[in-house]
């Protein structure tokens, strides 16, 4: 149940650049006796350089309130948009139609909202001189200044839909996310933007994974860490920005999955410390990224195998026996708390497995006993620790609508069912909260939040159910009515007829700080058969479409897609059937 990520190089057009640009200031009213809309567009070519040009347009509402918007115009050269953020923007010919998203549709009476994009030309590159706001024509304009002299590589980011209040500066924030704006990682955000369709997304902010040494330090063609905090600090402006890291090289990495193996063996503790999480400690604590707010998730899959993947457990794996035996799991989730927690603007969200797998009885209380045993470890106190985070990288629904676990049919529980299989939980939202009360209960702080990652559990499209399952039997209920579609809950490669699901957004649920996309949708869980690498990666049999199974999933067909590379690297058909069962839908 484990994943990675691999980096991509950023586009080499954004390397030399030279720049010029204008401004345009539109303002307009409707006709006598019509309703009153109004409204003022100003458009700024932010950068420019010799094939393309970043555009920022802001329109502000100067009649009735709007609950949603279009603003349109003309091009009069051959400038073309390739990629938009804040907006769904579309072009025909010269002209473009650009369209409020989910959480900027509402405009009231001097009201505004801002959106950008970059785009290509040829030629001149005049501003356009007429727009329009839901149909009504803004005249005007002002002249031109020249722009800033570098290009943006990459769209601003998304800000959270819920804007709670923003401590003072230079504070700890309860919950980080509470009134900031979410790092974009322009590697991932240039892949998805070359997909069709993948414009509509690319603006969403993703994880960025710290996989192996090599991550940290980046290379010519890859981002290092220090590169995502310079992008960070340009993408921040004058508010808060989160920036999402991904830490995840334990020796021994993911003893019950071979296709996400690492690069460290069992016994390589101290190579983890002193070269892994003391680097990006030294780098985490530079004071240039003191005005960042770093959300670290801790050792994605490690400390749950130690309850379930272990010896007395028919889902045991020797691996797993040699990591609870050695203690290098627990300790070294313990030094990273502790070194990173010591920094004060780096948050720790430790990774708590998901409801599929650690929802029953014998595997919930064992494992939040683990994680306060992992965090008082090294050194460590709970004091490190600012929440945990749930589905990581994984398929779980966020919350099953047409049955509970307290529904029975013809007196036989839900829980009786072979899908629920006396799980205590039907979905995320409710085993986040539940493991959240649990861990307070043993001595968290009552303040930790607990984080969800939706980005691939939508399970949208046709197979959606839009009601319960006939009533015939507990199964055909559950079955019938469930949104996730997994042929098993412990299915976890590159599943089929996933979705994206809720947008990342800030406090959505009591004790969540935040919907994220901590997995960057469009990269592979692993290989569906065996392809030779130098990452420490091997070939998992519940990658492969046809397999039948094992004891950790019910001896079930994987589920998993064909043709999948290595795990982090990218999958276009994988991210081409997220965007079609996205839900809610894009």
């Amino acid at each position: 149940m484990s994943r990675s990520t691999s980096r991509t190089a950023l586009l080499a057009a954004l390397g030399l650049i030279t720049a010029t640009g204008a401004t345009a200031t539109v303002i307009g009213t409707a006709a006598a006796g019509a309703a009153t809309p109004g409204c003022r567009v100003d458009y700024r070519i932010s950068s420019q350089w010799n094939t393309g040009f970043g555009a920022d347009v802001t329109v502000t509402n100067t009649g009735d309130p709007v609950s949603a918007w279009t603003v349109e115009w003309s091009f009069g050269g051959d400038q073309k948009v390739t990629q938009g953020w804040n907006a769904a923007i579309t072009q025909s010919g010269a002209a473009v139609t650009a369209k409020n998203v989910s959480y900027n549709g509402t405009l009231a009476t001097g009201g505004s909202t801002s959106f950008g994009f970059n785009g290509s030309y040829g030629g001149t590159n005049a501003v356009p001189s007429v727009f329009t706001l839901n149909g009504v024509v803004c005249n005007g304009a002002t002249p031109p200044t020249t722009p800033p002299t570098t290009p943006p590589t990459t769209p601003p980011t998304t800000p959270p839909t819920t804007p709670p209040t923003t401590p003072p500066a230079g504070t700890r924030a309860d919950n980080p996310y509470a009134g900031a704006k979410v790092y974009v990682n322009p590697e991932w955000s240039a892949k998805a933007a070359a997909e069709p369709g993948g414009t509509k997304v690319a603006n969403q902010p993703t994880g960025v994974w710290l996989d192996r040494i090599a991550a940290v330090h980046g290379s010519a063609s890859s981002m290092g860490l220090r590169a995502h905090l310079d992008e960070a600090l340009r993408q921040k402006g004058g508010g808060e920005l989160v920036v999402q890291l991904v830490i995840y090289n334990l020796p021994g990495r993911d003893c019950a999955a071979l296709a996400s193996n690492g690069e460290l063996g069992p016994t390589e503790i101290d190579r983890y410390r002193t070269q892994y999480i003391d680097p990006i400690a030294a780098i985490l604590g530079d004071a240039k990224y003191a005005g960042l707010r770093i959300v670290t998730t801790v050792e994605i899959d490690s400390l749950p195998n130690l309850v379930t993947n272990v010896s007395g457990r028919p889902t045991a794996t020797a691996n797993c026996d040699v990591m609870k035996a050695n203690g290098n799991y627990v300790k070294g989730v313990g030094y990273a708390l502790n070194k990173l927690g010591s920094i004060a603007n780096v948050y720790n969200y430790v990774d708590a497995g998901h409801h599929g797998w650690l929802g029953w009885d014998d595997n919930f209380g064992a494992s939040a006993e683990l994680f306060r045993t992992a965090a008082t470890a090294e050194g460590s106190t709970v004091a490190n620790v600012q929440g945990f985070i749930v589905n990581t990288a994984n398929y779980s629904a966020l919350k099953e609508d047409h049955f509970t676990i307290d529904d029975s049919v013809n007196g036989v529980s839900v829980r009786q069912s072979k899908w629920v299989d006396w799980n205590r939980y039907t979905d995320e939202l409710s085993y986040a909260q539940a493991m959240r009360d649990k861990l307070v209960a043993i001595g968290f702080d009552p303040k930790i939040g607990m984080l969800i990652d939706t980005s691939r559990n939508g399970w949208g499209g046709t197979a959606r159910p839009a009601g319960a399952g006939a009533r015939t039997d507990v199964n055909t209920y559950v079955d019938g009515g469930r949104y996730d579609r997994r042929i098993h809950l412990g299915n976890w490669c590159n599943q089929s007829g996933a979705g994206l699901g809720e947008r990342p957004q800030a406090a959505p649920a009591a004790g969540i700080d935040a919907y994220v996309w901590m997995k960057p949708p469009g990269e592979s869980d692993g290989a569906s058969k065996e392809i030779p690498n130098n990452e420490g990666k091997g070939f998992d049999r519940m990658c492969d479409p046809t397999y039948t199974g094992n004891a950790r999933n019910g001896n079930s067909m994987s589920g998993a897609l064909p043709d999948a590379p290595l795990s982090g690297q990218w999958f276009s058909a994988q991210f081409q059937q997220l965007l079609k069962n996205a839900h809610p839908a894009l």
